[in-house]
């Protein structure tokens, strides 16, 4: 294995763009699944789906966009997907989570009518789908960094108000803060990750990697940063296992990487349970 990742381009390609996306993924998924926002990452997903299917449409009838990346088409539906969610949340203020069921089904309607028009599933779109080793290009890798690098500068710079507006958002704004901007922002970066994400993880399964390692931290952690901790952690060792079983078994990466963060999952679980177990004793023997 380690000797194929030095010869082979596109594996190194895949192996660092999993590394860049098991940071960023689960980082943003901890401030969703806190604001319990978890659907929100499959409502992008398919919009996400949506662009990619209009940018294998387009590619495939003009000439002139034959060589039009699909994560940039992807990536633009994604956020304008975050702004009309946004949007919605403020149209509806008393009925907010339908703005996530509403884009949910808008994203599949188009994505269907593109898919149809670009003659049905071909492989490039499968890749999409549910990941692929081999098609992450040298460009797609680029590009992650730099949405890994936009991210990471966000929330250091805007961690405080991302923190106070997920627990407390009465206190965020009385505390002076734009919940609207901050809000924007936050959007913009989760639409921007989903899209990033799709190449290895597949659109269909990439709201897993941003809830999955949080859930698993949140069995064993105390605390919002050692949640955010944990979640990098389990989130890296879902990417790594799941690209190498992947690479072994010769299945699509979307499947295994997820498949091993529920492995983990699975795992806190079982030692939260233990470490309960024993506690309890513990305390049956004091008294």
């Amino acid at each position: 294995m380690i000797e194929a990742l030095l010869n082979y381009e596109f594996l190194q390609n895949a192996f660092l763009t999993g590394l860049l996306i098991g940071i960023i993924a689960p980082l943003i998924g901890a401030f969703i699944v806190v604001r319990r926002l978890s659907l929100i990452a499959d409502a992008l997903s398919h919009v996400t789906l949506s662009g990619i299917a209009a940018s294998l449409f387009l590619s495939k009838n003009i000439p002139a966009m034959a060589g039009l990346n699909p994560l940039y088409l992807g990536m633009a539906f994604s956020v304008t997907g975050s702004l009309f969610i946004e949007r919605l949340r403020s149209l509806y203020k008393h009925y907010q989570e339908l703005a996530i069921p509403i884009i949910l089904s808008g994203g599949i309607g188009i994505g269907v009518i593109f898919i149809s028009l670009a003659d049905g599933f071909n492989t490039d779109l499968f890749s999409y789908l549910f990941g692929s080793v081999s098609a992450v290009s040298r460009t797609d890798l680029y590009l992650i960094l730099i949405v890994t690098v936009i991210v990471l500068a966000i929330i250091i710079f805007l961690y405080k108000e991302l923190f106070l507006l997920s627990f407390d958002e009465e206190f965020a704004k009385a505390s002076g803060i734009s919940a609207k901007t901050i809000h924007f922002i936050f959007m913009v970066m989760v639409a921007l990750v989903i899209a990033a994400s799709m190449r290895i993880v597949g659109i269909l399964l990439v709201s897993s990697l941003m809830t999955l390692p949080v859930a698993a931290s949140i069995r064993v952690a105390r605390g919002f940063k050692q949640t955010i901790g944990f979640s990098l952690l389990f989130g890296e060792l879902a990417v790594i296992t799941g690209l190498i079983s992947a690479y072994y078994l010769d299945l699509a990466p979307g499947g295994t990487i997820v498949l091993s963060a529920i492995l983990i999952l699975l795992l806190t679980i079982l030692y939260k349970k233990i470490t309960s177990n024993q506690a309890v004793k513990k305390d049956g023997v004091t008294i």
